[in-house]
């Protein structure tokens, strides 16, 4: 298939631990060396680094995402979603064994979600992932939502980037189960995966699921629990998919059925993922899609640059609290507070 061209953003790398702090001390350019040469500890402080909200470790950000990006968008990335409870991380420690074992590097980034009352992460994925941590060829990254939303973190796209300049060959984004709205891992990998349990409602409910239309990949797991509920399951979310047009012309979602606990149906799963890589790789939708991705990251990166100058704003500051008073006591509309407040970037 055609090369996958890396897209062109302001963020990149990963890691499989969090150090204790941040690299301001460290040359940009020997952290680049090191995160190539695929050190996993220059790997774990290059995604401490572009998470960072200091400004001055942004700038250091920059610089290293520019160094590495020209050595990035070799790998697959592969999107895992699904509920709480569907078993996402056995699924995942079970695919990355499966990939290992027949000779690939794999890159997991688990996304937590963080509390929205103190803000804080459990960050347990590597303990959920044992075994797959315990594998010198794996590298399991456990990152906070921090309050994001779409169940990946701020960050995760950088993070993807520095994963591949590191040399994993898969790379796998986990969200952070939360529901419906978790399509924004399908905005940055080559395929999404929806895991679905048996027993989840009939094809009416999957068609409520916003989610679904997104898949490229639908697998029903812990088949092993419930043969025939599974069964019915995927014959629901066949009949569910029908109602959908998948964006490739040449692509319709396969629904699998396997036991992530018991190692059952693996290989089914991936073949199913080489055939979508090869069907769209030869097509160059692939590529298109990265191209897209790249081009809505760049929006995204405008809108939050312009939020973050709108409440650095010193004129911004000093009238927000008494038009946050009036908006309450009902002597301002939102709409004329919003515009009062926004006029101050024109100036």
């Amino acid at each position: 298939m055609p090369e996958l061209r890396p897209e062109h953003p302001q963020g990149c790398v990963s890691s499989e631990e969090r150090p204790q702090g941040c690299v301001s001390s460290e040359r940009s350019d020997t952290l680049a060396g090191d995160v190539l040469a695929g050190r996993r500890r220059a790997l774990a402080k290059a995604i401490t680094l572009v998470e960072s909200r200091r400004a001055d470790h942004r700038a250091q950000a920059q610089r290293l995402l520019a160094a590495i990006l020209p050595h990035s968008g070799r790998s697959l990335r592969v999107g895992i979603s699904g509920v709480p409870g569907v078993g996402k991380s056995t699924f995942i420690e079970a695919l990355g064994i499966y990939l290992i074992e027949r000779g690939q590097r794999v890159a997991v980034l688990a996304v937590d979600p963080s509390s929205s009352l103190s803000g804080g992460s459990i960050l347990g994925d590597k303990t959920r992932m044992e075994r797959l941590s315990q594998r010198p060829e794996a590298f399991i990254r456990p990152s906070p939502s921090a309050g994001s939303l779409g169940g990946v973190a701020d960050r995760t796209r950088e993070s993807l980037l520095l994963c591949e300049a590191a040399g994993f060959d898969v790379v796998i984004v986990e969200t952070v189960g939360v529901g419906q709205s978790e399509t924004a891992v399908a905005g940055m990998t080559d395929i999404f995966c929806l895991l679905q349990l048996p027993n989840a409602g009939d094809d009416l409910q999957a068609l409520k699921k916003g989610i679904v239309e997104l898949a490229d990949l639908i697998v029903i797991n812990k088949a092993d629990l419930d043969a025939a509920a599974a069964t019915r399951a995927q014959a629901q979310m066949k009949s569910a998919l029908a109602m959908f047009r998948h964006p490739s012309p040449h692509w319709t979602p396969p629904v699998l059925t396997l036991s992530a606990l018991l190692k059952e149906g693996m290989d089914a799963f991936w073949h199913e993922v080489e055939r979508y890589r090869a069907t769209l790789g030869v097509s160059g939708e692939l590529a298109a899609r990265r191209r897209h991705q790249a081009r809505a990251w760049m929006w995204e990166l405008i809108g939050q640059g312009l939020h973050e100058r709108f409440r650095s704003n010193a004129a911004v500051d000093r009238e927000l609290p008494a038009l946050e008073a009036a908006v309450e006591a009902g002597t301002t509309t939102p709409a004329a507070a919003a515009a009062q407040l926004l006029d101050h970037l024109g100036h």
